[in-house]
């Protein structure tokens, strides 16, 4: 029972929670849009390293940390986007994973350790504005079954209603007559072209959208922990993919639904693991952590044959052909 109990607190962590909201990004850039972007976790990259130096190194407060971090999220895209976005998909695919390996390849390199810590990263001293604003009493709270450090479940807190808020102004967005656009770029952009809509433009806005949203992401990613170049590698975006699958892209909460699966998922995992090496299946952790992926791998085909829209997609709005 304590097994199930502590992974069904990933439901509520702040890395879930920052998951979620890159997540969201991701679904307006291929769920709504259509755009392939391999690259999200180099958004994600910027916002998390674009606001710990800009409040360690700059010294500047957190809303001028947060407004340059997503100014330079919203170029990053205008930098992908301008070049690529008038020829086929799959030229902005190799863009932006070339692009988000670069950076996390700059962010590792110690001709840039002076600000970014090198492969050692940053330390979260960047997070006092949240710690001093924390309307939970010090110590531990209980929240349910579950503990959490006061300053934790303060960040947690914030983190989900930032996807909350997020969450329902692209409900908002995805309904007005610009997401229609989008949905009718991802269907069929000649038929958009020969209605008159500039289709270069419209996808151009939808890949600065989805990038500041994975900045956004970033931000929330580096509260509650430290920060290394590591965690940005092609890993995250794909897991990013694994999220909006499952939960069902072009859907509003989907991502928000694939995030918590993965993520209980995952610890439900490591938490096996753990039984394995204590009973003597493992020999270490490491050996045996390779058994969750294999397990999500393997969930993730079943889910792609068997139900292709994922658990909230519309068949017949979005769904990915496994024949």
């Amino acid at each position: 029972m304590d097994i199930i109990w502590n992974s069904l607190r990933e439901l509520i962590t702040p890395t879930t929670a920052a998951y979620a909201l890159a997540a969201i990004g991701l679904n307006v850039h291929f769920g709504f849009t259509g755009l392939l972007n391999f690259g999200q976790a180099g958004f994600v990259a910027i916002g998390a390293y674009g606001f710990a130096i800009s409040v360690m190194t700059f010294g500047f407060s957190t809303p001028l940390a947060i407004a340059v971090t997503l100014v330079l999220a919203a170029g990053y895209a205008l930098l992908l986007g301008v070049p690529t976005l008038r020829l086929r998909a799959d030229y902005l695919a190799i863009v932006t994973i070339a692009a988000a390996e670069i950076i996390r390849f700059a962010l590792n390199s110690s001709a840039f350790a002076k600000w970014t810590g090198g492969a050692n990263g940053l330390y979260n001293e960047y997070s006092g504005w949240l710690k001093g604003s924390n309307p939970y009493p010090s110590g531990v709270v209980t929240v349910g079954p579950w503990t959490f450090g006061s300053n934790d479940l303060w960040i947690a807190t914030v983190d989900w209603l930032v996807v909350l808020l997020t969450a329902g102004a692209i409900y908002l967005l995805v309904r007005s007559p610009w997401g229609r656009v989008l949905k009718g770029i991802r269907e069929d952009e000649h038929a958009m072209l020969s209605l008159g809509k500039n289709v270069n433009l419209y996808k151009l806005q939808a890949l600065v959208i989805g990038g500041v949203i994975g900045a956004a992401a970033g931000i929330l990613y580096v509260q509650p922990t430290s920060v290394q170049p590591f965690d940005f590698a092609t890993r995250m975006t794909f897991n990013m993919y694994t999220m909006l699958i499952l939960g069902g892209a072009a859907t509003v909460f989907g991502p928000i639904l694939g995030s918590m699966i993965f993520w209980v998922v995952m610890r439900f995992t490591d938490e096996l693991v753990n039984l394995g090496v204590d009973g003597g299946l493992f020999d270490n952790v490491t050996q045996g952590s390779q058994l969750r992926f294999v397990l999500v791998g393997v969930a993730l085909v079943l889910l792609v044959v068997f139900r292709p829209q994922g658990i909230l997609g519309n068949r017949t709005e979005l769904s990915f052909d496994a024949k």
